[in-house]
């Protein structure tokens, strides 16, 4: 029989939260119709509207959008219908992340303004959202669904959404939302915190134990090393930190509540990834970002892991030949720990609950954890562009990893314009990160005359261009960059109203980032689309 650790981390307090009083009918009422500006939701919302004008003239409706984007509180909003005496229903949350920030807003409404609110939601996101109202102290949330996809569809189409039934519940959609604005909710009691998480699992087989990790979704579905007491000691040889020290919270996506993780929580993820106490104070300051590994946005986004300073030949970390491959242990096991940690840490990384991500990325597994070839680099290593002494260690996060070019060498002729294909050839959203063979990074000073990075990232900048109406037409501008950019004080604000053919510079100059890794043998080169989030001091953590 064996013990061991049990590798979640704990829970968020949970304030229990009162709804608003609901009025017994709508009849003179203003019913505003919320559009968080995500994906074609406005054309659902009308067809609400037009369902309103139709069957219940006397209801006034007013359709209204946020000020920004689905994630930003929109206080302005909430005062006007609440001092309209308005209710209110919004929507649509059709993504990992747009849909929590639906429910929470919702959930502001109700119990900060006063304003019942019902929340209208496509059906794939049914377990996301009641986890968001557990979380937000209001689990008795009126919530309505649709079926999915909203984006794309005819209005003959959402109007049949409108007008049937909510493919959750079985009952009319818009029956659910008027009983959810005019009947009133159960109200909720205060409950204790339970920090619930147990230390350990109960003793049992080691079969059984590992049968027992994989029903609870704990690994990656790969064999582990099944985190013992003694283990788990021995990774914690490996920092001078206490176990019960706090590293951090982290959460899935936003608004799904906030995990906290000791010293302790994070060795017993370390162990179950292989990792040796050596590695752990890479570990340890990867925790301490807050940054999931295991991000639930339905784009399957992955991170990448970049570590500087002598701590990169301390453990025997490979920056040469195959540095972002499955070709040596610190790499490997550095990256899987990251990951095993994210989703344990956070509450879970389960399809369809914690997890959303519509194809998922292999890249998940141990992220693309690799160390800067800094010795062969002819530039500043990455960790000094961010502020930091060459002697120090660090680690740099980027999230993203969706969208990857690649290339070979830089050709005399047309090498510029090979350049600009590659970077339009990544998505428009994400910033590129170049991770060059020392070979190619040679060139690019031989070619373009850049002897530094930041002459480099100045050169893509102001070549990664297309024309105005190309790029406000892409999807992903359309949901992320044009919601934000309308708000003002955006960088691509400026571009709101130029003419369609007038250039626009796809990536700011600070998100473009330049890497040297590779064992020269052969200029092969790569571009990733991933947003840097942040560089921390290791040392810290020893």
């Amino acid at each position: 029989m064996l013990t061991v650790h049990n590798p979640m981390g704990y829970p968020p307090k949970i304030t229990r939260k009162q709804p608003a009083a609901r009025p017994s009918t709508l009849d003179g009422k203003t019913v505003y119709l919320i559009d968080t500006r995500f994906d074609d939701g406005v054309e659902l919302l009308k067809q609400v509207q037009a369902w309103f004008g139709r069957k219940m003239p006397g209801v006034q409706t007013r359709l209204v959008q946020l000020a920004s984007y689905y994630g930003k509180d929109d206080p302005e909003l909430w005062t006007q219908i609440r001092d309209a005496g308005g209710v209110a229903v919004i929507g649509v949350g059709h993504c990992s992340t747009c849909a929590p920030a639906t429910s929470t807003h919702a959930i502001t409404l109700e119990t900060q303004y006063g304003v019942p609110t019902v929340a209208v939601h496509t059906e794939k996101f049914v377990k996301v959202v009641q986890s968001v109202t557990r979380m937000g102290g209001l689990p008795q949330a009126p919530l309505v669904f649709v079926p999915q996809p909203v984006m794309g569809k005819s209005e003959a189409e959402l109007r049949a959404y409108v007008e049937g039934n909510d493919p959750y519940t079985g009952k009319p959609v818009m029956q659910e939302i008027i009983d959810g604005l005019t009947k009133g909710l159960a109200a909720a009691k205060e409950e204790p915190y339970d920090r619930s998480t147990p230390r350990l699992c109960e003793p049992d087989t080691e079969d059984n134990l590992r049968a027992l990790f994989e029903r609870n979704c704990w690994t990656d579905f790969l064999p582990i090393v099944l985190p013992t007491e003694e283990r788990v000691q021995a990774m914690l040889r490996g920092t001078s930190r206490k176990p019960d020290e706090v590293v951090g919270r982290m959460q899935p996506t936003e608004n799904r509540g906030l995990w906290e993780y000791t010293v302790e929580k994070v060795a017993v993820n370390a162990v179950m990834a292989g990792a040796k106490p050596e590695y752990f104070p890479v570990i340890l300051a990867l925790a301490s970002t807050g940054l999931s590994a295991r991000g639930s946005t339905s784009s399957s986004a992955a991170v990448m892991s970049v570590v500087n300073g002598p701590i990169r030949h301390e453990i025997g970390m490979n920056c040469g030949i195959g540095a972002m491959g499955p070709y040596n242990h610190a790499n490997a096991t550095i990256g899987r720990a990251y990951s095993l940690l994210s989703q344990n840490l956070q509450g879970g990384s389960v399809p369809g609950e914690t997890f959303m991500g519509s194809t998922g990325n292999n890249y998940c597994y141990n992220g693309i954890t690799y160390a800067e070839n800094e010795e062969r680099s002819p530039w500043e290593p990455l960790h000094v562009q961010k502020g930091f002494d060459k002697s120090a260690s660090t680690v740099t996060v980027f999230h993203g990893c969706r969208s990857t070019t690649f290339g070979l060498g830089l050709r005399k002729e047309y090498w510029k314009e090979h350049v600009k294909d590659m970077l339009l050839g990544t998505d428009a959203l994400t910033p590129p990160v170049l991770v060059l063979d020392p070979i190619t990074a040679r060139q690019f000073i031989d070619r373009g005359g850049f002897d530094t990075k930041a002459k480099l990232i100045r050169w893509l900048h102001e070549t990664a261009e297309m024309p105005a109406a190309r790029y406000w037409d892409l999807q992903l501008i359309q949901n992320y960059v044009y919601t934000r950019a309308t708000f003002g004080g955006h960088p691509k604000t400026k571009y709101l109203n130029v003419a369609h053919d007038a250039p626009v510079r796809i990536f700011e100059e600070e998100d473009i980032h330049v890497v040297v890794a590779g064992g020269e043998s052969n200029g092969y080169w790569q571009m990733y689309g991933a947003r840097h989030k942040a560089t921390v001091n290791i040392d810290e953590w020893r």
